[in-house]
């Protein structure tokens, strides 16, 4: 993986979208959590009390996302859509696999945002990193589990 790679990148949306996740976390589900604690921790034996147990548990996942979140935040760079002829993070790219008169499009972006369901492939999936810094009218191989797969840049918009 190239050094280029290894950066975290996340559009303004995703950045707005962690921002009100993290509000969220920070503001009201933590003082949800402290809440149940609190009352499971009125019922008794702690040791053999499953909701206490389960609001800890909580309470960590909670506190890990925020930790998360908060690197993310902090060392994402953000991502602007612009014009460009080469593919980079922000980019959609139309391609036509080799042998196929079908053409499809994906997004680069940041593996923050990555869903395959959307077309929107991280910059460090191997089709992501492949395409990176080429240009409409240039030819791709990529390596898969299922074997080198060859692509045609349709266009980068």
């Amino acid at each position: 993986m190239t050094k280029r790679n290894q950066k975290k990148y996340i559009t303004e949306e995703k950045k707005k979208e962690l921002e009100e996740e993290l509000d969220y976390l920070t503001n009201t589900r933590r003082e949800e959590i402290a809440k149940e604690i609190e009352r499971a921790k009125s019922m008794g034996d702690l040791s053999e009390n499953a909701e206490y147990q389960q609001a800890r548990e909580d309470q960590a996942s909670v506190e890990g996302r925020i930790v998360e979140i908060k690197n993310i935040l902090k060392s994402a760079e953000i991502v602007k859509h612009r014009k460009s002829d080469t593919v980079e993070v922000g980019s959609t790219v139309i391609l036509r696999k080799k042998y196929s008169s079908t053409d499809q499009s994906f997004q680069i972006v940041g593996s923050e945002e990555t869903d395959l369901a959307e077309c929107r492939v991280s910059h460090t999936a191997p089709l992501g990193e492949a395409l990176l810094g080429h240009k409409a009218g240039d030819t791709v191989d990529i390596k898969t589990p299922g074997g080198e797969v060859t692509y045609h840049i349709e266009s980068v918009e």
